[in-house]
């Protein structure tokens, strides 16, 4: 069974078919067509002969044994935001799935090390906030009970949505010992930029992922009737909130960073009263973790220079964060390599998005990831789209890295 780039296509267009409507992706985790989409991977596992089974914090692993207990993992994410692409986080499994077969096939269900496959549970962290919920369990930067205080949009806490997959919250730091055989992590996935598109060129090794500061900042005014409170009164914690997100953007070009203010709620939420409360989310990203933490420190400062300004108060919650990871130095040169057997050209760039990637090497495992390009750079929307000959250049690509990362694994002493 020689490799067939064109499988993958196939199969990421019934997934497409299975698990998504007119509006994209629906595979948002623990969810049902998540769930669907799980079983669809496993009834393809199950022509091959590896071990397939759940940790505990519902993270997916199907294991072809080797001559070697040293463990080369490639991982990816069937979970999508709600409304997403088709190729987002799934094209890193399938294509994975898709090496495995090779592999299987070319050493007789034998090969020179242990090859893993991991399907890695909610990174996208669109239901509950949290970006790399799975991966970071496995790495061992997870705290249980700040976990649990996480809530969807309906009420329904984390721990709630994965005792409907049979997982408990307080045993999913037990996923550690998931990475303890762990000697290299593979990870494919469409940039979701415009970097590569801009370039000419279809594939490209990345240098890292950027560090990440995601918060909740309220802002806590006072409700009063809309029709009877003078404006030059009034304690309006929206007004407050609508300053921040302007200023946000300067605080990113002051830094050179990137800044998102992806949710706002407000209470009591009627039309006839002024907003008591103006609850927001803030993502901050860069490449440097003295920047980042500069960036952070200005939004506060702000958020509360425009809060006294208005009569109100304001406060802040840590959601998550994760300092800028380097990736394997070897093995980027050996993506490169891999992308140089294919394509006259490469291209090395950082990730701006998060990747459970960046969980693995904090871990301590050599890591590395392999960007496919995305048409118009556009992802997390329906109209995300890569050219179906470039789809299948990245598992090529994909293929010949895992065979140089078998061959480096071996070397090791």
């Amino acid at each position: 069974m020689p490799l067939d780039p064109t499988r993958t296509v196939q199969e990421l267009k019934d997934l497409r078919h299975l698990t998504g409507d007119d509006n994209g992706a629906q595979r948002v985790a623990f969810t049902d067509p998540w769930l669907a989409a799980r079983a669809f991977l496993k009834q393809r596992l199950d022509a091959l002969p590896v071990e397939q089974h759940m940790d505990p914090a519902g993270n997916y692993w199907a294991t072809l044994k080797g001559e070697s207990p040293r463990e080369l993992l490639i991982g990816g994410h069937l979970d999508s935001v709600p409304n997403g692409g088709w190729l987002d986080g799934c094209l890193n499994v399938l294509a994975g799935l898709e090496v495995l077969r090779r592999v299987n096939e070319q050493y007789g269900g034998r090969p020179p090390v242990t090859l893993r496959l991991v399907d890695w549970a909610d990174e996208e962290g669109a239901r509950f906030g949290r970006s790399l919920y799975g991966s970071s369990a496995a790495s061992g930067f997870f705290d249980p009970e700040q976990m649990a205080r996480l809530k969807d949009r309906d009420g329904v806490t984390l721990g709630q949505a994965l005792e409907k997959v049979g997982v408990t919250l307080a045993e999913a730091p037990q996923a550690q010992a998931e990475l303890k055989g762990a000697a290299a992590y593979l990870e494919l996935h469409i940039e979701q930029g415009p970097v590569l598109e801009g370039l000419g060129l279809p594939l490209g090794a990345v240098a890292g992922t950027v560090g990440v500061e995601r918060h909740t900042i309220t802002f806590h005014g006072q409700a009063a009737h809309s029709g009877s409170t003078p404006m030059n009164v009034r304690k309006d914690a929206l007004l407050a909130a609508a300053k921040l997100a302007q200023e946000i953007y300067k605080i990113a070009e002051r830094h050179g960073g990137v800044c998102t203010i992806g949710s706002v709620k407000t209470l009591p939420g009627i039309v006839t009263s002024v907003v008591e409360t103006c609850e927001l989310t803030l993502d901050q990203r860069h490449l440097n973790a003295r920047a980042l933490g500069a960036m952070w420190q200005d939004a506060q400062d702000a958020a509360s220079r425009f809060a006294d300004e208005g009569g109100c108060s304001a406060s802040f919650t840590d959601i998550w964060n994760i300092e800028p990871i380097l990736f394997h130095p070897e093995l980027i040169a050996a993506t490169e390599a891999s992308i140089l057997e294919l394509v006259p050209g490469t291209h090395r760039l950082p990730s701006g998005p998060l990747h459970d990637a960046a969980e693995v090497a904090r871990a301590g495992v050599p890591t590395v990831m392999l960007f496919v390009q995305s048409l118009r750079g556009i992802s997390h929307n329906k109209i995300e789209d890569t050219l179906e000959e470039h789809i299948e250049l990245s598992v090529q690509a994909l293929d010949r890295l895992t065979d140089k990362a078998m061959a480096w694994i071996k070397a090791q002493r």
